[in-house]
């Protein structure tokens, strides 16, 4: 309680949060967090998401606040403003598949069959509101057929999301056969009532720089993210970070 108290007062990120989570993950927190920063993300995403504490202490050493503060997407000029802030809390810039017997060297196939036969832990691991619809989705244009590696819908923004894997690095022309799926999706999966599909590009490695190039020519609302069988963050992760102030706008745009 002294402790919670000294680190606490006189915090004006954190003061007006004290009464919105249970008293057992202020604990989590307060042991587990240093930075006030990183302490309100996870108050306001414990309230916002449900997590109970076993969830919570997962997220946070899982690096969930990186992950969420650093994930590229072409969001802010591709999706409308009433669902864009929804949608930056559905894509990580990482993912952690460290509960998959896979050996070293793997193919796509074998990454794809083993989430699904852990479908639990990868939709634990992808995020919440997240629902599993299928593998080798098939859709047709021209008299072809196409698969999508695996086909999700987010309940929150209510819409499909097309996810391809790729056991290498990312390369620039997977962003137009990811516009192409969804495109596809939009005009014949898509229901009335729903928005236009997102897409997740998963790939073992990615130049940050390639990706930022890639999405900005694009109108199709597409992440790209990175996947690990380790629980281990890279070293230079922490350094990537942006400064105080941005995280501070970033939390604030994506909670309040």
């Amino acid at each position: 309680m002294a402790q919670f108290y000294n680190e606490y007062r006189g915090v004006e990120n954190l003061q007006p949060l004290v009464g919105e989570i249970s008293w057992t993950k202020h604990i989590v927190i307060l042991n587990k967090c240093k930075d006030s920063l990183e302490r309100q993300f996870y108050i306001l995403a414990a309230k916002k998401f449900g997590w109970s504490k076993n969830i919570l202490i997962h997220q946070i050493e899982n690096k969930t606040y990186e992950k969420y503060l650093l994930n590229q997407t072409n969001f802010d000029t591709a999706l409308p403003e009433h669902i864009k802030k929804q949608a930056h809390l559905a894509i990580k810039d990482e993912y952690t598949f460290d509960f998959l017997e896979l050996a070293w060297q793997h193919s796509e196939a074998e990454l794809e069959n083993a989430l699904i036969k852990n479908i639990r832990n990868f939709l634990l691991e992808i995020g919440h509101h997240f629902s599993f619809m299928g593998n080798q989705f098939k859709i047709e244009a021209g008299d072809k057929e196409y698969f999508i590696d695996l086909l999700l819908y987010h309940r929150q923004l209510q819409c499909l999301v097309a996810v391809e894997l790729k056991i290498g690095e990312f390369l620039p022309e997977y962003k137009g056969k990811m516009e192409f799926y969804l495109s596809v999706l939009n005009d014949k999966v898509k229901l009335p009532n729903e928005n236009d599909a997102i897409g997740i590009i998963i790939c073992k490695e990615k130049n940050r720089t390639v990706v930022e190039y890639s999405l900005k020519s694009s109108n199709m609302p597409i992440g790209v993210a990175t996947y690990t069988t380790s629980p281990k963050l890279p070293a230079d992760y922490q350094k990537l970070l942006p400064d105080s102030k941005s995280i501070t706008e970033k939390i604030n745009q994506y909670f309040f």
